[in-house]
């Protein structure tokens, strides 16, 4: 399992949109709405980092109004 936290910046006019449509995508567990450099935190969870980026790129980056990612992946210790 691979486990990233992807922080989104939106268009001011589109962040009720983007919030929306992540709000459907299955790999998405958490999704946090935020004040400050990033719009918002979204937990993404899939079975492998190819998929994790795939997810980023294909269903997250797409979206219209996003403006920009930052994908933090998640380890084991």
């Amino acid at each position: 399992m691979a486990v990233g936290f992807v922080l989104i910046n939106t268009e001011s006019a589109k962040t009720q949109d983007v919030y929306q449509e992540l709000l459907m995508i299955k790999e998405i567990v958490e999704l946090t709405p935020l004040f400050g450099e990033y719009d918002f935190h979204a937990k993404v969870v899939a079975d492998d980092f190819d998929l994790l980026g795939k997810v980023v790129v294909d269903k997250i980056r797409v979206i219209p109004g996003i403006t920009g990612t930052k994908t933090l992946t998640g380890i084991n210790l």
